[in-house]
């Protein structure tokens, strides 16, 4: 089978375009090799998926004819991504937000008008 067409039917992607193209970016490595699209897979092989800013390490058990459903997916692949690759700095890095005190700044709406209704009454 295809690398992304096997990437598409273990729901590591949408669609099989987005699995190719993830292959042509080479976001996909299989024994060490970054591959085409077109890669034949085998039982035994071993996948990391860069994706999310997470490298997702599988290896493939089970070529399934067509796409699973999600509960039945761990019959086709055993997923060895590490635990730490979920809480690395480049994923904290999204989710800044909280970081910045309130009022600190681009001034919202509100600020605005009133900063806007303090200068006009000053004439």
């Amino acid at each position: 089978m295809r690398i992304d067409k096997y990437l598409w039917a273990v729901r590591y992607f949408k669609t099989r375009n987005q699995a190719a193209i993830a292959c042509k970016k080479g976001q996909i490595v299989c024994n060490d090799i970054k591959v085409k699209a077109s890669k034949e897979i085998f039982i035994g092989d071993k996948i990391i998926i860069r994706k999310n800013q997470i490298n997702y390490e599988i290896e493939v058990i089970d070529i399934p004819k067509s796409r699973v459903g999600a509960k039945i997916v761990n019959l086709y692949r055993m997923d060895h991504t590490p635990d730490d690759a979920f809480n690395t700095k480049e994923w904290d890095s999204l989710t800044h937000f909280d970081d910045r005190k309130r009022g600190t700044g681009r001034p919202t709406k509100k600020d605005r008008r009133e900063l806007d209704g303090f200068f006009e009454n000053k004439d």
